[in-house]
């Protein structure tokens, strides 16, 4: 070892006595914690200098670890975050994706303003998400509550509710469409034979104002089989000893619940509503595939804001403008769920 490496080695070794002695000083557990792991991190680096290597065994570990993690951030890094980043500045920008791109500052965001589809996009969005995420909650668990009961053929209840989940969207709205169809379907038919609806007076499911409300009982319907196993693994975390105490100090089964399951499933409830907000900001697929039609396109009642941006980039080729209001969705999303980790937060606290 030369000189100068040893100089090296000598140093850090007087920092880490320093820091022994800070170590022993020091009352604050926390500072206490962060002192020994800079002490530590001396440490390692003055036996990699004395030993003459290029890394440290930590160092090795920590590369082999990146290693695994490499080619899933490396495939996300192309395929999502360089596009977000460039959507965000396309956001800026007015391009139709063949002529020159130019400088529009914040004139794709005033347009929106004056811009009625996206009005009607943005307010039939906030409906659906109002609409579906308290149904889709309350479905859920109340499913999984009955289901987490000892009852018979258990198992074959829990497999129909996560049936429409894991189903071809194609097929199911398919299903769905006939079963609602305005003057052939059997909803219909038993409003006329058995309610005396009249014939011009049978609802249309996939127009006007109806079409937004058959969005979120599909929705409800196909996603509550999902969450509902997500409740049931909370379930059967909640110790059984708290509903035997509960039992032994008279509680019915509603106290139970209000007392007992609804605060110890508070996370997973947290969990859910922050991850079916985000998904119903997103939706795009069932809306096209039920309220479409023939041909794909969305009535102004049944526009959400995903198809919108779809419709301005690759209909109308407003690539700026598209992304434009992708970040207003993205905003939107961001502050919502910052607003949900805070008032967790707030209740933990």
């Amino acid at each position: 070892m030369n000189e100068k490496k040893a100089a090296q080695v000598k140093k850090l070794e007087a920092d880490a006595a320093i820091l022994m002695q800070l170590i022993r000083e020091e009352n604050d557990i926390q500072t206490k914690q962060k002192l020994i792991a800079k002490r530590d991190s001396v440490q390692r680096k003055a036996t990699t200098i004395k030993n003459n290597r290029l890394l440290s065994r930590e160092a090795k570990r920590e590369l082999i670890a990146y290693s695994f993690i490499a080619p899933n951030f490396i495939g996300f890094a192309i395929f999502t975050l360089v596009p977000v980043l460039l959507a965000f500045a396309l956001a800026f920008m007015n391009w139709d994706g063949s002529n020159a791109i130019t400088f529009a500052g914040f004139e794709n965001f005033k347009r929106l303003a004056k811009d009625t589809f996206f009005g009607a996009a943005l307010k039939n969005t906030i409906i659906y998400v109002i609409g579906t995420v308290p149904l889709t909650l309350i479905a859920a668990l109340a499913l999984a509550i009955v289901l987490n009961q000892k009852i018979k053929a258990r198992g074959f209840f829990r497999t129909v509710s996560f049936f429409p989940y894991v189903a071809s969207l194609v097929a199911i709205t398919s299903v769905w469409s006939m079963i609602f169809h305005p003057s052939k379907g059997p909803v219909n038919y038993l409003l006329l034979t058995v309610f005396g609806v009249p014939q011009q007076d049978l609802p249309k499911w996939f127009s006007g104002n109806l079409v937004l409300l058959t969005l979120i009982l599909f929705s409800v319907w196909k996603y509550m089989g999902y969450y509902m196993v997500i409740y049931l693994a909370g379930l059967q975390g909640i110790s059984a000893e708290l509903y035997e105490a509960g039992g032994l100090d008279g509680a019915n089964a509603w106290q139970k619940f209000r007392y007992i399951t609804w605060p110890q499933l508070r996370s997973t409830t947290f969990f859910v509503v922050v991850m079916l907000t985000i998904n119903c900001f997103k939706v795009y697929d069932i809306a096209v595939m039920l309220a479409g039609g023939g041909d794909g396109k969305l009535s102004n009642s049944a526009t959400v804001l995903v198809y919108y941006i779809y419709q301005n980039a690759f209909n109308y080729w407003k690539l700026g403008y598209s992304s434009a209001i992708a970040m207003i969705l993205f905003l939107m999303v961001l502050v919502i769920t910052i607003i949900q980790f805070r008032y967790e937060k707030k209740l933990n606290a």
